[in-house]
């Protein structure tokens, strides 16, 4: 975990370095000037100017930036993710629907045991059976 963390943080730093670096770097259309005589010889990166320089250490940034955003990929795939909101959802609907079983329906009838229906064979759905209730039951005397 702490790995992580200080991959992450390197990653982002990476980052902001390449966008620096990409936003101090000349277009195209910059040299134009240089060609015709305007160019300073007497630059911080020498006659041939930054583009060397700034081109190659964008360059290393970059393959550094693409190695370490495969590292955070690899080591959050190993780490065991939270279980999903699905997955806690659906244990909670038959932990309700596995106690909704044992109390006797509401309207006086009274389950039946089926042994036909299955726990894992839940796409066929078949209506329930139930009893009617005792007072529905005729008495013959």
């Amino acid at each position: 975990m702490l790995l992580q963390q200080i991959i992450l943080i390197a990653h982002v730093l990476i980052a902001a370095g390449i966008v620096g670096l990409i936003l101090m770097q000349q277009g195209k259309g910059a040299d134009m000037g240089a060609a015709f005589g305007s160019g300073a010889s007497g630059t911080v990166f020498g006659s041939r100017g930054s583009g060397n320089f700034l081109t190659r250490t964008t360059a290393i940034l970059a393959t550094l930036f693409f190695i370490s955003s495969l590292t955070l990929f690899v080591l959050a795939t190993q780490t065991k993710a939270p279980e999903s909101l699905v997955d806690q959802i659906e244990q909670k609907t038959e932990q309700t629907i596995e106690k909704k079983a044992d109390v006797p329906a509401a309207n006086g009838e009274v389950p039946i045991a089926d042994d036909s229906t299955d726990a894992t064979n839940t796409d066929k759905k078949q209506p329930s059976k139930t009893a009617p209730a005792q007072s529905d039951i005729p008495v013959s005397e």
